[in-house]
């Protein structure tokens, strides 16, 4: 009891994804109601024929030919009965299974950027799919099995009363006995559910990262060691899978066997103790094969705990997903008439980190400027630019974009309004149209002439079907630079206030960092230029240049009176000289 009340919450939740379906689940339940009784009415009908036509040697052909049609028709509309029920509880099932991985997805498209900073991917793709297959049983498993079993069990004991109580109430001794031993299943299954659920997740985390570490990998000769740590994971699973068969296999099938042996016994010890004809051939038939029929769906009801049990866990790791905190935004939904930033005071430090990562820091940006921050690796270039971008809410300090506080400003505005060139950007498995246009609104024409202005359309011409040509996953027949170009183009489809290019030019080539010096060039007429640095001579020409230690700012200016001061940035500029 205690445990049904810790699932209640969790099986509620999930029983109104079923509220759409309920004439459906109706109907089902009808179907399966139907299918329950022309099953248990078979033995009936053998039972009386076996009493009052061959016991009393009344072999008529008619009555025995109408005995036998009745038995077939019993049994085909119990298969018709069952087929469709079936169907439509799995029709259910699998429609009430999507709208919930549909909520998953979007509660993990929600997520504030800072869970995945904590949160290893392959246990969100887990949730996302291991999990909701797993609830998809409760749904087209559990709940019609528990369902017809439940039913079987009350129309067999009917029908048992019915022909003879005193057999009745000992075939009842099994009911309490089986309460135990599922009480008993329950509570040495849920933890042992719970960490084969953890287990499997970390299973697909490691192989998502191992996938995707394989030149790493490879380069470092670390096959042996990630084979380890996999099987480590996959043993872990297979161990506490090992334990709820072994629990299976002793509590359910030949424990309840058992049971039912010895309460089949009693029916023989009865029948040979009253000879007064008390107790007919054809009622010890009928109540063997009752006795049969009504241990199966006991031993399923039993069975059905260890799955009910995986979606009620299941359950609880999804709504924990869904659940989760939303990073707030503001209500503001103007647009933002300028790219004018202005940072006061700012001091950010991230979830489990016990230092700031940014120490009182003040930028004044007007709009339509071109901004580098500078920095040595882990000064708190990037993390500016993500709080710049709205990634993360700023507790201590200011950024007011536009003159309004960006705390103030709705996602919306955010995400229409400032724009980032990633490192490493994200390349869809996808055509190149859709890759720029990303789900937007935009003409083929519109398109051409983006690759154009990024130097691109050469390179689209070329491939076999133009614009509607098929990028490899994460873009693996495009070079760095051409990624890069692919990115920039995605910002022109609509021009943004503000514009972050986190260290778009680190790894490329001299020719294409030319390329998209050009494009920036005709983007700077439109927007702020916010540029995180690797190579010094590409923002020479910036009308502000930040340069960040250990998240303090400790110069900045332009780049010919930064030279003039022979500071920190002097040093890294004449170094990145001496170099080439």
């Amino acid at each position: 009891m205690k445990r049904l009340i810790e699932f209640w919450p969790i099986l509620k939740r999930l029983s109104k994804y079923v509220n759409p379906y309920k004439k459906q689940l109706i109907l089902a339940s009808f179907l399966l109601l139907s299918g329950s009784i022309s099953e248990v009415l078979g033995p009936i009908l053998i039972s009386y024929s076996i009493d009052n036509i061959l016991g009393k040697h009344q072999l008529y052909f008619m009555t025995i030919s109408i005995v036998i049609i009745l038995f077939i028709i019993l049994q085909i509309l119990s298969v018709f009965f069952n087929y469709f029920q079936g169907i439509l509880f799995n029709k259910i099932a699998v429609k009430v299974v999507n709208k919930l991985r549909q909520d998953v997805m979007y509660a993990a498209l929600r997520q504030p950027i800072s869970t995945f900073d904590s949160q290893p991917i392959g246990q969100m793709i887990s949730k996302v799919t291991n999990d909701t297959e797993v609830i998809k049983e409760l749904y087209d498993t559990v709940a019609p099995t528990l369902f017809r079993s439940g039913i079987l069990i009350i129309v067999i004991l009917f029908a048992m009363f019915t022909l003879e109580w005193h057999m009745a109430m000992i075939a009842l001794l099994i009911l309490p006995i089986i309460i135990t031993i599922m009480l008993f299943y329950q509570y040495y299954s849920t933890p042992l559910l719970r960490k084969m659920r953890y287990y499997l997740s970390d299973i697909n985390n490691k192989f998502n990262e191992t996938i995707n570490g394989m030149n790493v990998i490879q380069q470092f000769r670390q096959e042996y060691s990630f084979k380890e740590k996999i099987q480590q994971s996959s043993y872990l699973h297979y161990a506490s899978r090992m334990k709820i068969l072994r629990l299976d296999g002793f509590l359910l099938r030949p424990l309840l066997s058992l049971i039912s042996t010895i309460i089949l016994c009693n029916f023989i010890f009865l029948f040979i103790f009253f000879p007064i004809k008390i107790f007919e051939v054809g009622i010890l038939y009928a109540f063997i094969t009752y006795l049969g029929r009504l241990n199966e769906p006991l031993i399923a009801i039993t069975i059905q705990q260890s799955v009910f049990q995986q979606s009620i866990v299941a359950g609880e790791r999804i709504f924990s997903l869904i659940d989760s905190p939303q990073q707030k935004y503001g209500k503001n939904k103007n647009l933002l008439r300028s790219g004018k930033i202005e940072i006061k005071n700012v001091n950010f430090k991230y979830k489990n980190s016990k230092q700031n990562i940014l120490k009182n820091i003040n930028i004044y940006i007007p709009s339509k400027s071109f901004v580098a921050f500078v920095g040595d690796t882990g000064s708190g270039k990037s993390t500016l630019a993500n709080l710049i971008m709205g990634y993360y809410p700023i507790n201590n300090g200011q950024i007011y974009l536009d003159n309004t506080s960006i705390n103030l400003i709705s996602h919306t505005v955010l995400r229409k309004n400032i724009l980032m060139v990633q490192q490493d950007p994200i390349v869809l498995s996808d055509t190149v149209f859709a890759n720029i246009a990303l789900g937007r609104n935009i003409s083929e024409e519109k398109i051409w002439n983006i690759l154009d202005t990024v130097y691109l359309s050469s390179l689209v011409k070329s491939m076999s079907k133009g614009i509607y040509s098929l990028l490899g996953e994460e873009g693996n027949n495009l070079s760095v630079g051409q990624k890069q170009l692919l990115a920039i183009a995605r910002i022109l489809v609509s021009y943004p206030k503000i514009l972050i290019l986190d260290e778009a030019t680190a790894n490329i080539d001299s020719g294409t960092e030319q390329l998209i010096q050009k494009t920036l060039l005709s983007i700077r007429k439109n927007c702020t230029l916010i540029i995180i640095a690797h190579r010094l001579s590409t923002i020479t020409e910036a009308d502000l240049i930040v340069v960040l230690k250990k998240g303090e700012i400790i110069e900045s200016g332009t780049h010919k009176k930064l030279l003039n001061k022979k500071g920190v940035y002097w040093q890294m500029y004449k170094c990145q000289i001496s170099k080439n």
